[in-house]
């Protein structure tokens, strides 16, 4: 028996042994990695500072060179917010090890805050009794401030907190309020201010080197690196929201999906990547659940990433006919395969580019060479499309009895009509290419009609189209992704501004008051920051109705 025990208990000291070599492996290699990035971001930084005096000492060259530094200032910008990340990791990874020292990273010395700015002075309730042994013979013997730069439309203020010291003339101890917490490490920068560098550069695509040279004419002197390292601190901040929101998103029966291009910079230039967004938007069948979305950055468009980004879930995905999704329709896919509904709008696309009079005339050609089978079939899918106008909004039974009563019918006089007009057409006319993306592929027609079974499903892919289209609107001033995680980063704060967007909210707004309440909030209540339960004033939504 003694021989069991001294056995178990060497066992147990193994082990014990072998979690301490791993728990410490972990925290080294964490630290490692975030000197890693830092000193990548350093390498940058001289890069960078490099190009601009020789710019200065060889003038204004070329737009070329001028574009060459915004290149630089972005990817200073990226690797500056990756730093800070990771160095956050590593301290959070170091405080459960008590054998290693937290990595440090070195930073430039920040500037005082400019002395013309007004101070806006908030002092902590003092102590009435003595913290330590609860006398009441306290006296003040001093203060500490902490400053923290906010930012109020048009007007910039420094808020200073005050915490005010007592000593106690019993026992000789010290009492003074504990320090307030802040959204990001360090806590110069208030929420309002972190909302605003955020949403500008994400929200309004202006890139952190254009806001610092903006705030540097407004007077406060914040570097691109200074911004950046904010960038990758709110992101940390930001992590659990972002959790809840996907979450919600993947919890839905029915989801819209789509991608669209954007440039990521690579060497000699740039290279197309893909910002991918699902789409939960229960509206248009008066479904309770409120809408939301969910983007993913990839540097390609290769089948792995949808079947990635959707792992684990099944329902109908709405979404045009892009091959890369068929491994999400296969009848073998763990845990069910993925039932797919086809978006109208793509179909009426190929017709109406072949109908189109008005573009005819915009691109000098004559009005009437357009198809007239291409015309009539804009017509007719057009009828679809009022009779979804009309039930845009109704409960999902009610949806689908109309589309029984109303739409069915054209649809099979569709299906024949085209089936007709291809029979009597050349394989390589434009028209019967237009037609055979509705037929050429087995089942593809029948998700084309999928939407006749189910009242919650719609005619068209809108709402994901809608949800790309500030993406499509800001490319050129966005320029591109500075690398893969700056792209991941990107469509981490999509989902975010996207679906507040999606709820009515002000995303500058939510943004800075989560960041401001996410320091003293416990988990559990977390979902009230989601945009569909915050309010203003603090409260969420339920409660105030």
């Amino acid at each position: 028996m003694n021989e069991a025990t001294s056995e178990i208990d060497r066992l147990r000291a193994a082990l014990a042994a072998s979690q301490a070599r791993a728990a410490s492996a972990e925290a080294d290699l964490a630290q490692v990695r975030a000197v890693v990035t830092t000193s990548e971001a350093m390498i940058r930084h001289l890069k960078l500072e490099i190009a601009k005096l020789r710019r200065a000492q060889y003038g204004q060259s070329s737009e070329r060179r001028v574009r060459l530094i915004d290149q630089m200032e972005l990817q200073l910008e990226e690797l500056e917010a990756d730093a800070t990340e990771d160095e956050i990791a590593a301290e959070r990874t170091v405080a459960n090890i008590t054998t290693v020292s937290a990595f440090k990273r070195r930073r430039p010395a920040r500037k005082p805050f400019p002395e013309h700015l007004p101070r806006e002075r908030l002092v902590i309730d003092a102590p009435s009794t003595c913290t330590c042994c609860g006398s009441a013979r306290i006296v003040k013997m001093g203060e500490d401030i902490t400053e923290t730069l906010e930012v109020i439309p048009r007007q910039w203020k420094v808020i200073q907190t005050v915490r005010e010291k007592f000593t106690c003339r019993d026992c000789e101890k010290i009492s003074q309020p504990p320090a307030p917490f802040h959204a990001t490490p360090r806590g110069w920068a208030g929420p309002n201010l972190l909302a605003t560098i955020l949403f500008e550069k994400f929200g309004q695509h202006q890139p952190l080197n254009r806001q610092a040279e903006r705030y540097a004419k407004e007077g406060v002197d914040l570097s691109l690196s200074t911004l950046a390292d904010q960038i990758g601190a709110c992101a940390t901040a930001l992590q659990p929201i972002h959790d809840l929101l996907r979450a919600h998103v993947l919890a839905a029966e029915r989801l819209h999906g789509d991608d669209t291009t954007v440039p990521l910079l690579a060497r000699g230039g740039t290279r197309q990547a893909r910002l991918w967004t699902y789409i939960r938007d229960d509206r248009p069948f008066a479904g309770g659940a409120p809408p939301a979305a969910l983007f993913y950055f990839s540097p390609n468009r290769e089948k792995i990433h949808p079947n990635r980004h959707l792992a684990g879930w099944q329902g109908t995905l709405q979404a045009d006919a892009y091959g890369g999704y068929n491994d999400l329709y296969c009848s073998d896919r763990s845990p069910a395969p993925v039932i797919s509904a086809l978006c109208w709008s793509h179909a009426r696309r190929k017709f109406f580019e072949l109908a189109d009079i008005a573009g005819n005339v915009r691109r000098n050609k004559p009005a009437h060479e357009i198809s007239p089978v291409a015309l009539e079939a804009v017509a007719r899918i057009d009828a679809l499309f009022d009779i979804e106008r009309g039930i845009n909004g109704l409960p999902a039974e009610m949806r689908l009895a109309v589309r029984q009563q109303h739409a069915r019918p054209l649809i099979e006089e569709l299906h024949d009509w085209l089936k007709a007009q291809r029979a009597q057409m050349s394989k390589h006319n434009p028209v019967t290419k237009a037609i055979n993306y509705m037929f050429e592929k087995e089942g593809r027609w029948e998700a084309f009609t999928r939407f006749l079974d189910d009242g919650r499903l719609c005619l068209t892919n809108n709402a994901a189209e809608r949800a790309l289209r500030g993406v499509a609107l800001g490319r050129k001033a966005w320029l591109f992704a500075g690398s893969q995680r700056g792209g991941d980063r990107a469509a981490f704060m999509y989902s975010l501004i996207v679906s507040a967007k999606m709820n009515d909210i002000d995303p500058q707004a939510w943004l800075a008051d989560v960041l401001a309440r996410t320091p003293n909030i416990s988990v559990s209540r977390l979902p009230e920051l989601l945009p569909w339960n915050w309010s203003p004033a603090g409260t969420t939504r339920q409660e105030a109705a």
